[in-house]
């Protein structure tokens, strides 16, 4: 039985607790940490746990008994509170971002190494199917090389949703919808096609005039052949969130969607699909084990595992660091007006928190700070099976 410390406990934590609970024969937890006096309690109270609750994570180093802390908190304390927790001896499993800048990021990879101790940051859309299948699907070349890939995270906030405390300002949310929202579909691109050449992007605020950070970013990245666009968002009434990836031989994307162009003499289409194509991607799509468990429960299962065995888990930091490179050219991009190539070097002034804050563009000033909101999270697009249209 691994014992578990959760640090944060705000609305994803909530999530790994439910996981915790579905994988309750190999985790338990028995500690929770949360600087806000009395909500640890509440926490606890809410899932009718037994465990100890503090208001500084500090106070859990020393205890011998935790095999892992995860970090649940505002991206601006991700860095320090995972480095603290492997140095005490303990395996890390951190919510996203990894961290709010590339220096925070290589801090907490060289924690883990001179610990020994394992490192996983949440991605959790990689243990969804149509993410598992897409992925697998680019990766058999079936459909041929990637010629354009569309990644549209589209997101919707409300103004009020920048009024909680740590939102909205980039010294403790780290950055807008580019950082926290569309760091799921930007880990997903980098998971797929790696790092690009380069990246050119536009950020704004277009529609939450109490908040310093963008609301809304549009990159186009250059990989040798192929070009993707990257369009991060929390104005988008609907949230139609999907990755389009423009193969040789077909489209395929999530949600699951194949089509495979037939042309005619003159390089015109057909206005159908290429049949047997579908059936060689279903096949083959047929032919993979199924998934034990999905979203965080399949991560945090993953985690559990790579403890238990000692081996690597599938998320790694260094998967983390990728996602925040491409994040922080992103950002860098649009803030210079430049393309950015990669990759960005320690000498970049972008590498650090500060480096980021001093260059970035603030928007509005946030007029409005509470330590708590009603109201439950959403996790966006289920991403499930587009109903075929012919």
């Amino acid at each position: 039985m691994l014992r578990v410390a959760i640090v944060g406990t705000g609305g994803i934590a909530h999530e790994h607790m439910r996981s915790y609970l579905t994988l309750k024969d190999r985790a338990q937890v028995v500690a929770l940490v949360d600087i806000i006096p009395g909500k640890a309690r509440r926490f606890m109270e809410e899932f009718g746990l037994s465990c100890d609750t503090y208001e500084d994570h500090r106070d859990i180093l020393p205890r011998q008994d935790i095999d892992l802390v995860d970090v649940c908190t505002p991206p601006y304390v991700h860095a320090q509170i995972s480095i603290n927790a492997l140095r005490s001896g303990k395996n890390v499993v951190c919510e996203k971002p990894m961290a709010a800048s590339l220096e925070e990021c290589d801090a907490m990879l060289k924690a883990r190494d001179e610990s020994g101790k394992l490192l996983s940051i949440i991605a959790q859309n990689r243990f969804r199917k149509p993410i598992r299948d897409l992925k697998a699907l680019l990766d058999s070349g079936i459909a041929g090389r990637v010629c354009h890939a569309q990644i549209d995270s589209f997101w919707w906030r409300d103004h009020c949703y920048y009024d909680l405390w740590w939102r909205g300002t980039w010294e403790k949310e780290g950055g807008g919808c580019t950082l926290n929202h569309a760091v799921h579909h930007i880990d997903m691109l980098g998971w797929m096609m790696g790092l690009p050449d380069r990246v050119t992007s536009v950020l704004a605020n277009t529609n939450h005039d109490n908040a310093e950070v963008e609301d809304l970013s549009v990159s186009v990245m250059e990989y040798p052949g192929a070009l993707a666009t990257v369009t991060a968002s929390v104005v988008h009434h609907g949230e139609d969130q999907k990755l389009v990836f423009q193969c040789e031989k077909a489209r395929i994307s999530a949600p699951y969607d194949v089509f495979a162009s037939i042309s005619q003499p003159n390089g015109f289409p057909l206005k159908v699909s290429d049949e047997a194509f579908e059936k060689k991607a279903a096949d083959y799509l047929a032919s993979l084990p199924p998934l034990r468990y999905e979203h965080h429960t399949g991560q945090l299962d993953n985690v559990l595992t790579a403890i238990e065995k000692g081996e690597k888990p599938a998320i790694t930091g260094e998967d983390g660091r990728r996602t925040i490179e491409l994040i922080t050219a992103i950002y860098k991009a649009g803030s210079v007006r430049k393309p950015v190539e990669f990759p960005l070097k320690p000498e970049d002034p972008f590498y650090t928190v500060e480096g980021i804050r001093a260059g970035v563009p603030h928007f509005y000033e946030k007029t409005v700070s509470v330590m708590e909101q009603a109201g439950e999270m959403t996790f966006g697009s289920d991403l499930g099976e587009k109903e075929k249209k012919r």
